[in-house]
């Protein structure tokens, strides 16, 4: 049997950019899927960015990952939005070709050197008398050796479907869920907790009438992803051809829910696992299902429904806004009062999912458990939504992974430097008991973190890892010298002189901020202080840094239920320690 340097478990959005990176830094990799024929599957909505996300998938990309390219390369449309808002906010949002990022994740996977695909269930992680991870069990018995595992097994931990008050084990609608991999993370002594998300109905496109619906169209000329597209003019490289360029945008369509779709859904609440009670599991505040958002705002006489195409191939269409988990005569009920739906006929209903997590209080900057050596997880078991934020979090823990076989230092993105830094960091200092999603305004530094400068911040970060090909590295160093020298070589560059021009007050401010926090991050806490002992502390202070055990104040700070008050107290007792004992600051 072969011995692997890095296993991934699940084949979604972190488990590829996880096993592509560590495949890609020469680490023999195993990615291992319950079903081969979802690899990259679009589970919920059939699109890529947006607010946030868009910053993450060019981070991903500035760093060598494949998400970006992917996305180029089978947009159904592409659109730039909040363009009149200022520029940190400015997102980049494509409708995708569900099959089409599939078929071409799966090429890629297959095609990737170092890197092994195989269909199986991974039903226990084995561990040593050491507490190190030294490969995984299948549910046909067969062990596959590893130094490092990374788990990516988005809903499928103990997943459980509900349609109204139905209820089917599976992790998506149609494949059974894991079960027994719960218990083996529970058994090698991790915390798991429980969390719930919901898709809409996907309803035929031959049923609709788009006539009575705002058209939405996408930008002419779109704008891409990922940054190779704009290297290839500053690089003798040969081109890769983009063949979502060649064909036409697809439109999506709006239409609004009204009072008689509210009291259809009123109606029948009674009817719902949320309200009835079945669903335990929390689910995520801002990405509410239809009924919770009738219920919540009964204020509002209308909610947008956008219209999505789901492929080019396909008549099914989803209904980005109306996430529900109501009996499917409800959906069906209700979708008919809306305009251009009075005819609709659902081809899938929509549903919920509860699932396991791991508590994220249990993981390592680098994303690794600190129970067990060698054990990484990515995605959705960390308690995230979204594609954007599993790829962020797999293709740190394939870096991680990768890099701890190697014994190199394990790289961590702070969150002065990128949106996948502040992503991570939220997740390791802050309860998470909701599905956490990407926003903006998560950045306290979104004015340097933009999307326009995921390159400039990133690139060289990629390089030095040995993600970055050569001729990428160096028509990227042929732009910046252009953007240094402000020499209009490209429509790109133009942008970026500009966009810095117009927000260089701001900027500078923001980096007197992040010299203020690199010296918060670098002011250490010893590892042996009594918390409990400590006058002037909250109980609640207390009770979360014995807890989580920051090892600096800039990480203790950003610790839900520790004030600014616990901060300034615990830095006089810092500066009252370090003179007794005589140690640097």
């Amino acid at each position: 049997m072969t011995a692997y340097d890095v296993i991934v478990i699940g084949a979604g959005h972190a488990g590829i950019e996880a096993a592509l990176a560590a495949a890609r830094l020469n680490c023999k990799t195993l990615l291992l899927t319950s079903n081969a024929d979802t690899i990259a599957f679009m589970s919920c909505n059939p699109a890529m960015g947006g607010p946030a996300k868009s910053q993450l998938i060019r981070e991903i990309d500035a760093l060598g990952g494949q998400i970006g390219i992917s996305t180029d390369m089978t947009f159904l449309q592409m659109k730039m939005l909040n363009t009149t808002k200022g520029a940190a906010v400015w997102a980049l949002r494509a409708q995708s070709d569900r099959q089409g990022y599939h078929r071409l994740m799966k090429k890629t996977i297959e095609e990737q050197e170092n890197l092994d695909l195989k269909q199986a269930v991974v039903e226990e992680i084995l561990v040593n008398k050491k507490k190190r991870v030294v490969g995984v069990k299948t549910q046909l018995d067969v062990i596959y050796k590893g130094k490092t595992v990374v788990i990516t097994t988005g809903t499928f931990l103990n997943g459980l479907i509900h349609v109204g008050l139905k209820h089917v084990e599976a992790g998506r609608i149609g494949e059974p869920p894991s079960k027994k991999l719960s218990d083996s993370l529970r058994k090698i002594g991790l915390k798991l907790g429980r969390l719930k998300t919901g898709t809409p109905a996907r309803l035929n496109k031959r049923s609709i009438d788009f006539s009575k619906m705002k058209l939405q169209p996408g930008d002419n000329p779109p704008k891409m992803f990922s940054f190779i597209w704009e290297y290839f003019q500053y690089s003798k490289h040969p081109p890769l051809k983009n063949p979502s360029l060649a064909i036409p945008q697809v439109p999506c369509h709006l239409t609004w829910t009204n009072n008689k779709t509210h009291k259809i859904i009123l109606k029948n609440l009674k009817r719902s696992p949320l309200y009835a009670g079945k669903i335990k599991g929390a689910g995520p505040r801002y990405c509410p299902s239809i009924e919770d958002k009738v219920v919540r705002f009964k204020d509002k006489d209308k909610h947008p429904c956008f219209i999505e195409p789901c492929g080019r191939d396909t008549n099914e269409m989803y209904a980005q806004g109306m996430s529900t988990s109501l009996p499917e005569d409800v959906q069906v009920a209700f979708f008919k009062t809306m305009p251009g739906l009075e005819n609709v006929e659902l081809i899938r209903p929509g549903y919920a999912v509860e699932y396991d997590y791991i508590l994220t209080s249990q993981l390592k900057h680098s994303l690794e458990t600190t129970a067990i050596d060698g054990l990484f997880c990515a995605g959705q078991i960390n308690g995230t939504s979204g594609y954007e934020e599993a790829a962020a979090q797999g293709i740190m823990a394939g870096i991680n992974a990768a890099l701890k076989v190697k014994g190199r230092k394990v790289m961590v993105l702070g969150r002065e430097e990128s949106y996948i830094g502040t992503l991570i960091d939220d997740l390791i200092t802050k309860e998470i008991n909701e599905p956490y999603r990407m926003f903006t305004s998560r950045s306290e530094y979104r004015l340097i973190l933009r999307q326009d400068n995921a390159d400039l911040r990133l690139t060289e970060k990629g390089c030095r890892l040995g993600l970055i090909p050569q001729w990428r590295y160096k028509a990227f160093l042929k732009k910046r010298a252009a953007i240094k020298k402000q020499n209009s070589i490209s429509a790109e560059v133009i942008e970026q002189i500009e966009i810095e021009k117009k927000y260089s007050p701001y900027i500078n401010r923001q980096l007197v901020h992040i010299e203020r926090f690199k010296k918060m991050e670098n002011h250490r806490i010893p590892k042996n202080i009594d918390y409990s002992k400590l006058k002037g502390l909250s109980n609640e202070a207390k009770v979360k840094l014995s807890h989580y055990l920051p090892n600096s104040i800039g990480l203790a700070s950003r610790i839900a239920g520790v004030s600014p008050a616990d901060i300034s107290v615990l830095l006089i007792y810092l500066e009252l320690f370090r003179r007794e004992t005589r140690l640097p600051r």
